[in-house]
């Protein structure tokens, strides 16, 4: 028998042509049935040899059984049918070529859409009278000796056998054919037809009966095991493009990911090998609702949930978040302090003041006592989040940039939040830095410059405690609006400047130069957040001596999170949502000067 000639086929179920990889294909034994049209119950022998030949399965075998079938099919050969073969075989692990892609499987060269059969399991070797496989045969050569084949006609019935003879056999056809009907009672017409067809008895039909009349069990789908949420996993981060892939996925997940999916990793695959590994049977993304169904572990009998796809999505888009996180101005998180808090309750920070300088102790003295006050600054986390979707054409279109696109805006928006409410709550600061606190200033000379600078770090090093005493934190942030920006650089990093107010120029030496790390944020002089103006600036202390604001996270969460699930009914596609928790607030006024910049 050619069972298979190496090239692709039609097989029902498959959206594309089969192409079975005779190098992944696994004989278990060489003695495998051989049935007419792979029917476990229409065997017909068995094989003696089964072996790869240039790329083509070929077996021999034998007619061993001795049912209607096997001599349907000897009569049918004897009488010149041309029978072809066909294999039936497990498939374990399958690889989906794409269109304007190929793919060399048994020396063959195949043209996609076609999907190669990578890993499988050979089960048993069919008679057809059509095969998927259009260019195999089946022949049947007589048996010489005492073999077993049952070709039916082959010998001559025996010399004066009577009347009686057949009289005898007509009668215990028609007894075995009355004790089928009486079994069957007209409820198993199906079993009641095959039974006559193939001469079963009384016990193997009542044994079929009995097997037709017991509930069936759900039904157990078996996952692919090659396939993990890793792997996908992988594949996704290898189609996406992500940079240090070795840092996210172990080099397992990578190496099966790049042979499993050489090509890429489309958003609809990604769906059907969840949806396959969580118990569907489909090979199409036709029914779109039950793959969304399965591979989110939702309406799956009799089993459990192997692949969540939805904890894959989110992984995956986690990673595209922070990159639009830290795509726009971070510049609140060089100037605030940060803080952890366990949930979205006010909580209150206090800050110890009081007689705490040391005192001198005599010689055999005692140490004095001092006196401890508290000041007081609060703050409150609360959620900030949005959802978006990837849609059904996103889908339909086998979009994976949809999981990299949508994230990313989540990211970039949680980033424009944080933003939006940190410079919200800065810029709101009248009553913060106000000449009743001692830290701002405004006049003519106090436009940044020089003498503007030297004026606001002096005002800066007068700031004292609440024991009248110097505070002894030094400034060490200039922060300016964005028309600042070339003068700050200048007073940071120049050794001198040019005096460009009298008629003979000539070069200042800058006493700034290298003090105050620069901050420019375009947040400060934007119309729309009250307090803006071009020509303020500020002069801060390090945060982490003593803050001026103070941005405080839930669970010390920095970064966005972001979670993904199956759209509701009245949609089709994915959802994905990002939430943040976070609060602002100002802190001490002594951490920081203005300068109104003009008069």
């Amino acid at each position: 028998m050619l069972a298979y000639t190496g090239g692709a086929m039609r097989v029902a179920g498959w959206r594309h042509p089969v192409v079975l990889d005779l190098a992944g294909l696994s004989v278990p034994s060489q003695n495998r049935p051989i049935r007419f049209a792979h029917d476990p119950a229409a065997g017909v022998g068995h094989t003696d040899a089964i072996k790869v030949e240039g790329g083509q399965l070929v077996a021999t075998g034998v007619i061993s059984r001795d049912t209607a079938t096997a001599r349907e099919v000897v009569a049918s050969s004897r009488n010149g049918f041309p029978w072809q073969a066909s294999v039936g075989a497990s498939v374990e692990e399958f690889e989906f070529i794409r269109e304007s892609q190929k793919a060399i499987v048994n020396g063959q060269e195949f043209a996609g859409p076609v999907n190669v059969v990578r890993k499988a399991t050979l089960g048993e070797i069919s008679f057809v009278d059509l095969g998927a496989d259009g260019r195999t045969s089946a022949s049947i050569a007589a048996q010489q000796g005492g073999g077993g084949s049952p070709a039916g006609g082959d010998t001559d019935p025996a010399p004066g056998a009577g009347a009686a003879a057949l009289r005898a056999e007509a009668l215990a056809e028609t007894s075995r054919i009355a004790a089928v009907r009486k079994i069957c009672a007209g409820k198993h017409l199906d079993i009641e037809a095959q039974a006559i067809r193939d001469g079963w008895d009384a016990t193997r039909t009542e044994l079929e009966v009995l097997r037709a009349s017991r509930p069936k069990a759900p039904a157990i789908h078996a996952p692919d095991t090659s396939i993990t949420g890793e792997v996908l996993e992988a594949a996704c981060f290898q189609s996406a493009k992500l940079e240090g892939l070795d840092k996210v996925c172990s080099a397992q997940a990578l190496e099966v990911a790049s042979k499993r999916f050489q090509s890429g990793l489309g958003l609809q695959e990604l769906l059907i090998e969840a949806a396959i590994a969580n118990g569907y049977t489909g090979r199409t993304f036709r029914d779109s609702r039950r793959v969304l169904e399965a591979a989110f572990g939702r309406g799956i009998e009799a089993g459990m949930t192997i692949i969540d796809v939805g904890g894959i999505l989110s992984n995956v888009a986690n990673k595209f978040l922070l990159e639009g996180f830290f795509s726009v101005e971070r510049v609140w998180r060089s100037i605030c302090a940060v803080r952890n808090v366990s949930d979205f309750k006010t909580v209150t920070s206090y800050r110890l003041v009081g007689k705490d300088q040391y005192e001198q102790v005599a010689p055999g003295g005692e140490l004095k006592h001092g006196t401890l006050g508290e000041e007081t600054y609060s703050n409150k986390a609360d959620t900030y989040g949005l959802m978006l979707a990837i849609d059904r054409r996103d889908i339909i279109n086998d979009d994976l940039g949809a999981i990299t696109t949508v994230p990313r805006k989540l990211g970039r928006g949680s980033g424009l939040k944080i933003n939006d409410v940190f410079w919200t709550a800065f810029m709101n600061n009248a009553a913060f830095f106000a000449v009743g606190n001692k830290n701002f200033i405004s006049g003519a000379d106090t436009a940044l410059g020089i003498d503007g600078l030297t004026k606001g770090e002096v005002t800066f090093m007068d700031l004292v405690d609440s024991d009248g005493k110097p505070t002894g934190v030094m400034p060490s942030i200039l922060l300016v609006p964005t028309a600042l920006s070339a003068v700050g650089t200048q007073l940071y990093k120049s050794v001198e400047m040019r005096d460009t107010t009298a008629n003979t120029k000539f070069p200042v030496a800058n006493p700034h130069q290298g003090k105050f790390r620069i901050e420019v944020s375009r947040y400060l002089s934007n119309a729309l957040y009250t307090g803006n103006s071009a020509k303020a600036w500020y002069l801060l202390a390090d945060p982490s001596d003593l803050p001026v604001i103070e941005m405080a996270f839930l669970n010390g969460q920095e970064a966005p999170t972001i979670e993904t699930s199956d759209a509701d009914f009245s949609q089709l596609g994915v959802r994905m949502r990002g939430y943040h928790d976070f609060g602002v607030a100002l802190q001490d006024p002594r951490g920081g000067v203005k300068s109104k910049g003009e008069v």
